[in-house]
């Protein structure tokens, strides 16, 4: 028996459409984020990027549970002293409700190099167009 190193030329890249409407942001981030890493494939290698492209659409009806439209924060520095700036989920989903869940997926990938790649294969969208109808099978 040969063990089988997977190579980038062998992985196959498939397009999934996933549609958010009344889910919870949490339950669908780890979904996506086992999408793009490629766990469900049978040739998964950690160090490679074997994952697929994901495209979400309607966002904006995305569902937090408990009281977290209003108690959780979202936290950036703009690069200044005292430059802190928060804002709840509420506010973050009236001015951009793709970061939602392109926030809440990005935090269950592995922090190490690939995720930046993995996170250019997601393709958030607040409604329900997008410009990938013809990738879908």
């Amino acid at each position: 028996m040969k063990t089988y190193n997977t190579k980038q030329s062998d992985i196959q890249r498939v397009w999934h459409l996933i549609d958010a409407h009344d889910q919870v942001v949490g339950r669908l981030s780890t979904k996506i984020a086992g999408l793009l890493m490629g766990k469900s494939k049978p040739y998964f290698i950690r160090n490679l990027g074997c994952g697929d492209f994901v495209v979400v659409i309607n966002a904006q009806t995305a569902k937090l549970t408990g009281n977290k439209e209003n108690k959780k924060n979202y936290y950036h520095h703009t690069g200044y002293p005292a430059g802190l700036r928060t804002q709840t989920a509420s506010q973050v989903r009236a001015s951009h409700p793709d970061r939602l869940i392109s926030h809440a997926v990005a935090g269950m990938l592995p922090q190490n190099k690939l995720k930046d790649k993995m996170l250019t294969r997601l393709y958030v969208y607040s409604g329900s167009e997008h410009p990938y109808g013809g990738q879908f099978k």
